[in-house]
């Protein structure tokens, strides 16, 4: 690879690691294509981005941005190996659940390391980060908080006014008896 193509791949990189939220490293050693295009597929489905990178370049990549610097140390140390990143922004819970998935299906692949809101979590940690509940739970437990108190409310004034119409048609009927 030529340094023009090298500056290219770093700054791509740059790019990803910039508008993530979440890196996770991964081991794919072992996978075949149709297994890593399979992950890939999920990855896609749950709008993350999977890039297979060269260490090097992206230890570069790292250094160059400003992005998860407090565990650049961790992060170089884990970068040896055939290493894919996974590049979270939208949901930086999904990826940890996808791994999970293959991973207790076929051992592969491996989390070698990742960043999550800005704190360092190893392998032993995967099922931990794959029991987060993603986005979309998080905010439809909100909105079930918040839609129980008016449901309630709504309920209360319901039963307020059965039990009033109910004592109206009692004296209703007494008076015409």
């Amino acid at each position: 690879m030529n340094k023009e193509k090298k500056a290219e791949s770093v700054q791509e990189i740059k790019e990803m690691i910039k508008s993530s939220e979440a890196l996770y490293l991964t081991d794919f050693s072992g996978l075949t294509v149709e297994e890593v295009n399979e992950i890939r597929k999920e990855f896609f489905k749950s709008n993350v981005k999977y890039k297979v990178v060269k260490n090097t370049l992206t230890v570069r990549a790292l250094k160059e941005t400003d992005n998860y610097s407090s565990h650049i140390d961790k992060l170089t140390e884990s970068l040896n190996g055939p290493t894919g990143i996974v590049f979270a922004s939208e949901n930086p819970a999904a990826p940890a659940k996808i791994i999970k998935k293959y991973f207790d299906k076929i051992q592969k692949p491996k989390l070698k390391v990742a960043v999550f809101e800005n704190e360092l979590y190893d392998s032993k940690s995967l099922n931990s980060l794959a029991s987060l509940p993603t986005k979309e739970e998080v905010i439809a437990s909100i909105l079930g908080s918040l839609n129980a108190p008016a449901s309630g409310i709504v309920g209360s004034i319901n039963a307020v006014m059965r039990d009033l119409f109910s004592v109206i048609e009692e004296v209703g009927k007494k008076k015409a008896a």
